[in-house]
């Protein structure tokens, strides 16, 4: 199970074979990294399986493959169009996930792609970004000629790339850490890191375009991808309001709402998270959350319910269909703006 997903296994995988399963989309939700937080957000899970499935049709239809199987109602898998109620179910192909052994924050990918053989979840996450809004670690890691600005230093604002920016970070590591090149590459066993740079362009683009469609500003988001029978294919789930950042004249309609609700409300959580992280690092210590000293705090219901109408209704705008009994988008979007 993720933090925010339930995983059914119906056929497991072999180093031969894929197997057959299915994710179940939960109303959790997690951020900073948490896990699952106290309290559910209504609705949500049904959305981000519908725009799941949406962009894995069309991914389908543009010839990338993808371990999309069909959206499960009535006990039946099927295509998204025939789910006359918001499914909350996806069928899957399932690949091997080998345990990746550590020794505090030293990681042996080499046993891992050695239990793995060629058909494995590759421990990659691939990140493409269109913006570098405020606060991205982008900027951390260089100045903006280095992605094509003609600027001398970071604005106070967000900026719009001149070209999408794909990176590489790790997956199953406690603390999430982006990669040269030419770790990704070692990291990644058998797939080759161009395939992987070149799917994430075509899915950054094909969303992005989707996102358009419906008024929506698609910012960066991420995808990862299995590795069997000598091809790459995307797995988990993709262009999401949690794996992606969109926005809305100029309001963010993704879980960076509540992300930065918590930094606005619960500061005290979020700077304890954040010292967790570094702590756990100078001590190479895996887990950074058994050293965070504070739980987050529920949210006001009032919060919540602003969440589930922007989920819901940036769902319909996406698909271009009111799948969802929620308010037009505009509505939700100014509500989420008075947070």
């Amino acid at each position: 199970m993720t933090s925010v997903k339930e995983f059914r296994v119906e056929e497991a995988a072999t180093p031969e074979r894929l197997g057959r399963g299915a994710f179940r989309f939960t109303d959790d939700y997690s951020v900073f990294d948490w896990g699952k937080m106290p309290d559910e957000i209504p609705g949500k899970g049904a959305a981000l399986c519908a725009m799941g499935a949406a962009n894995f049709e069309l991914l389908e239809e543009r010839g990338i493959p993808t371990h999309y199987r069909g959206v499960v109602a009535g006990g039946e898998v099927g295509p998204l169009a025939e789910a006359a109620r918001p499914p909350r179910e996806m069928a899957i192909d399932l690949t091997q996930v080998p345990a990746l052994p550590h020794e505090g924050r030293d990681y042996d990918y080499d046993a891992f792609h050695a239990a793995a053989g060629g058909n494995y979840l590759i421990p990659l996450e691939i990140v493409f970004r269109n913006t570098v809004p405020v606060g991205s670690s982008l900027r951390s890691r260089g100045a903006p000629a280095d992605f094509g600005l003609d600027r001398g230093s970071w604005p106070d604002e967000p900026v719009a790339l001149p070209e999408p920016v794909v990176e590489f970070s790790t997956k199953y590591e406690e603390s999430d850490r982006y990669l040269s090149r030419e770790e990704a590459d070692r990291i990644a066993g058998r797939a080759s890191v161009a395939d992987l740079e070149s799917i994430a362009r075509e899915v950054n683009a094909l969303v992005t375009e989707r996102a358009a469609e419906a008024g929506l500003t698609h910012e960066d988001g991420k995808i990862e991808c299995l590795y069997f029978d000598g091809e790459v294919r995307v797995a988990d789930v993709v262009g999401t309001f949690d794996e992606n950042r969109f926005s809305y004249a100029g309001q963010q309609v993704s879980k960076e709402v509540v992300r930065q609700y918590h930094r606005r409300e619960q500061p005290e959580w979020v700077e304890a998270v954040a010292r967790a992280k570094e702590e756990a690092k100078a001590r190479d210590v895996a887990d950074w959350r058994t050293l965070c000293a504070r739980d987050p705090e529920p949210l006001p219901e009032g919060v919540l319910r602003v969440a589930s109408d922007l989920y819901r209704a940036g769902a319909n705008a996406y698909l271009g269909r009111d799948l969802f009994d929620a308010p037009p988008l505009a509505e939700a979007v100014e509500a989420a703006r008075e947070l």
